[in-house]
């Protein structure tokens, strides 16, 4: 068999494990291809602590050309931007054109911005896509630094899923903390009639109380839509006062996916069937928040780390010619959320317990998996 081209595209938790695959089987007649816009990814389940000021921003980053300098991959850092499935290439941002003859897609997702009328509009921090996500925050963390001693800023959240609740409990923990002679008023808009709709009635009400004790006000059945001078609007037209809005809902497939003629669900993610394989696209794979699912999965990072194994050999079976395996996504899988005050919620199906130790305990597996992926490397 000829040298096969296999082309990852993203840095995706999904692919970090696929590069380490490949380091510890090398495979002499696949040439490995990874196009990033970054030669460092950002870990989602460690971007809470770095937002909260718990860590470095570097604390939360997997060295991407590390990890292919160890599968002997060649890294661009360039990401592609369309891709011709009839002819087998992409084109990337920077022009270049790549060839392959399989391709896997994690790309993550970015996010519906709001609607913007009027001016002095809320400052905005759009909470994906991640790889962007500290340039956003240091321009916003400047801003707040040239803010008057004194008054009062409110900062709404949108977004009332595991990370919209996460994120301002963070964001807000770091504010004060930066300006402390600044009264920083939290608001949190759910669009369903319950916080963390994908967990039970105990993780809930853990929640419930960790936002109350952060100064957190929710508002149930509020969906945010439009940015307004000197606040948001829900769907049915109530104005909240904001003067910076924190966007963590909607996730959507990034819009360049459109052109490319993969097949795609309603939010513009790409649609797989149970071996990862993009649906009737030969040699095409997706995974993490970017590929459908169905039955739908959660957009979590937790998927993507399970997909990751999987995802890795079904890559090697189709540069071979064999038969894909199926995947089983976990029925339940443990989350583990932060509260901005050195405590953190873990929900499981029904259960639910907080404490400083799930905060310790959360730290230690998130390290462990950066630690995984960064030289030195083990083995």
């Amino acid at each position: 068999m000829s040298m096969q081209q296999l082309l990852l595209m993203g840095a995706g938790h999904a692919h970090a494990f696929v590069l380490e695959a490949f380091a510890e089987q090398p495979e002499p007649s696949i040439a490995i291809t990874v196009v990033s816009d970054s030669p460092l990814a950002a870990y989602s389940g460690s971007v809470p602590a770095w937002l909260a000021g718990e860590c470095t921003l570097r604390k939360t980053q997997i060295d991407v050309e590390a990890l292919c300098q160890r599968a002997n991959a060649r890294l661009i850092l360039s990401p592609a931007n369309t891709i011709n499935t009839q002819e087998r290439y992409v084109v990337l941002a920077n022009g270049e054109r790549v060839n392959f003859d399989v391709a896997s897609v994690n790309i993550g997702s970015t996010l519906t911005s709001p609607q913007q009328h009027g001016e002095n509009l809320p400052k905005l921090l759009a909470m994906r896509p991640l790889s962007s996500l500290h340039q956003r925050w240091q321009a916003l963390q400047n801003d707040i630094s040239h803010l008057p001693s004194g008054g009062a800023q409110r900062v709404v959240g949108v977004g009332g899923g595991a990370a919209g609740c996460e994120t301002l409990m963070s964001v807000l923990a770091q504010l004060r903390k930066q300006r402390p002679d600044i009264d920083w008023q939290g608001h949190l808009l759910s669009a369903s009639n319950a916080l963390l709709p994908d967990a039970g009635h105990v993780p809930r009400w853990l929640m419930r109380r960790a936002l109350s004790q952060a100064g957190i006000t929710v508002h149930v059945e509020q969906r945010g839509e439009t940015l307004i001078e000197g606040g948001v609007t829900t769907q049915n037209g109530k104005r909240i006062d904001a003067d910076i809005v924190l966007w963590a809902t909607g996730a959507v497939g990034h819009p360049w996916l459109a052109g490319t003629g993969l097949p795609l669900d309603q939010h513009g993610f790409i649609r797989v069937d149970h071996s990862l394989k993009v649906s009737d696209q030969p040699n095409m794979f997706a995974a993490g928040d970017c590929a459908a699912f169905t039955p739908a999965l959660p957009n979590a990072g937790v998927y993507a780390v399970r997909m990751g194994p999987h995802l890795a050999d079904n890559l090697r079976r189709a540069c071979h010619g064999e038969p894909l395996l199926p995947w089983q996504p976990p029925k339940r899988v443990l989350a583990l959320i932060g509260t901005g005050d050195g405590h953190a919620i873990a929900s499981r199906g029904g259960f639910g317990v907080s404490g400083k130790w799930v905060w310790q305990w959360k730290k230690r597996i998130d390290a462990r998996f950066i630690a995984r992926f960064n030289p030195p490397f083990e083995g």
